[in-house]
């Protein structure tokens, strides 16, 4: 389905600009032109995207769980695996619209 019409953009298209680490609308725009036009295609664009799951620049950055088959065994391992420590994340926060440009002359 096409989520920006003026450039012919579909959501699969989206998705894998979000896949290779571009995470917000701007990002997006400056990947593919979407939401550079007439802008009604950025609310949705900030729907495919989402909160900041599925990003695979912030699933790096964020710290994987340890599982009790990752743990140590042996007489002097722990019984259970050891929480892991809350990696400080940065806040999330709302992006603008992406206003389009004049044409040029």
């Amino acid at each position: 389905m096409y989520v920006c019409s003026c450039f012919g953009i579909t959501e699969q298209q989206v998705r894998q600009h979000a896949d290779s680490g571009r995470c917000t609308p701007r990002q997006i725009a400056s990947a593919c032109k979407a939401g550079t036009d007439c802008g009604s295609c950025v609310k949705r664009i900030q729907a495919l995207l989402g909160r900041g799951s599925g990003c695979a620049t912030r699933d790096r950055l964020e710290p994987a769980a340890t599982s009790p088959a990752q743990a140590p065994a042996g007489p002097d391992a722990p019984a259970t695996a050891p929480e892991p420590s809350a990696a400080p994340v940065a806040p999330v926060v709302p992006v603008a619209p992406i206003v389009p440009l004049a044409p040029a002359a």
